[in-house]
Order: C-alpha cells, then structure tokens, then sequence
C-alpha cells in the first residue's frame, strides 16, 4: 500500500485502521531530541509546526492523543494543552504502568493504542501496544522493534506523518483540513 510518505506493508495498513488512542514520547519524537538550555536555567525545545497540526487534525478524526515522557517541563505541558492533548502524563521515567492506566482508563485494548518513540525508556511501551512506531533516527534496537518505521525524523514531522497514515487508513484524512495549529 502506498502512504502519502512511501510504501507501507499490509500489515501496517492493518494495525492502524484499528487505532483509537496515539501515543507519544516528546523529546527525540516531538522534538529533536536536543535540549537547550539558558544561563539562567531555562529550558526550551523546537515543536515543528507540522507535527501540530497532525495532532489536531487526527484528534479531529476521532482518534484520541496522549503524550508520555520522563522529564517534565512547562513548555511540553504549555504546547501539548494548544495542541488539546487530552493526556498528559509526565515525569514517568518507567512509561509502561502510565500506558497501562491510561488504555485501562479508556477501556481500550493494547491493539486501539499506536505508541512513537525512538530509545530505550520507549521499550517496554512499544513492544506492549498495537501498533508500534520508530522515528527514522530511533535508536537501533527501537528500529528493529517496531512495527513501522518513519520516513521523517523525531522533530522534523514524523509524528505528523504517522497521523496521515493512521487518517489515511481510516480514511478520515481528506476530513483534516482546517485543523489551526
């Protein structure tokens, strides 16, 4: 089958036709995976504008979102609430129980729920939900793990991309236009 991004595998397709909740890891998939950081302390990160509008296009379709990560910071909490996350979870450095409760909560099954990370703290989560994705620039061990691999890198637009191939397979991608970022 053929995404909007390249060739993907059936089984693919498959896998995210049944998605009902996306989740994300922020830095190394949101973000670069760099860090800035000021001489005052401050610290910020660079959201591409595309992944924005991916999120609120895909929340539009029916398809929850939530984020995970284990650092925490205003500025993920501030961009996340713009973008109507509903699920925030952060400071969680051991991921898994978090997703656990989260897709319990939602009563949902593991096969509802698409996971993108891109290193290990990412592991356990993706090898435990439906759908498992790893940025283009993940580390190895992730990129053989998962499911479907992006064609763009974590902060540059593969979690918009992995919103027009869950969209796409739902067919509710012609239907994200107007999503204000």
């Amino acid at each position: 089958m053929d995404s909007l991004y390249g060739k993907v595998a059936p089984s693919v397709w498959q896998k995210a036709q049944k998605i009902k909740l996306f989740v994300c890891d922020i830095d190394g998939v949101f973000s670069d995976g760099r860090i800035y950081l000021g001489n005052n302390g401050e610290e910020l990160k660079a959201f591409h504008t595309k992944d924005g509008y991916g999120i609120k296009a895909l929340g539009a379709s029916g398809v929850d979102v939530a984020v995970i990560t284990g650092r925490k910071s205003n500025i993920v909490q501030t961009r996340m609430t713009a973008l109507n996350v509903k699920h925030i979870v952060q400071g969680e450095e051991n991921k898994l129980p978090a997703l656990k409760a989260m897709i319990d909560a939602l009563q949902l099954t593991p096969e509802q729920v698409a996971y993108i990370g891109d290193d290990m703290p990412d592991f356990e989560c993706l090898n435990y939900v439906g759908f498992s994705i790893a940025v283009n620039d993940a580390h190895p061990a992730i990129l053989n793990l998962c499911d479907y691999t992006t064609y763009t890198r974590g902060g540059f637009g593969a979690v918009r991309e992995t919103c027009d191939l869950i969209m796409q397979s739902q067919h509710t991608l012609a239907d994200a236009k107007g999503a204000s970022i």
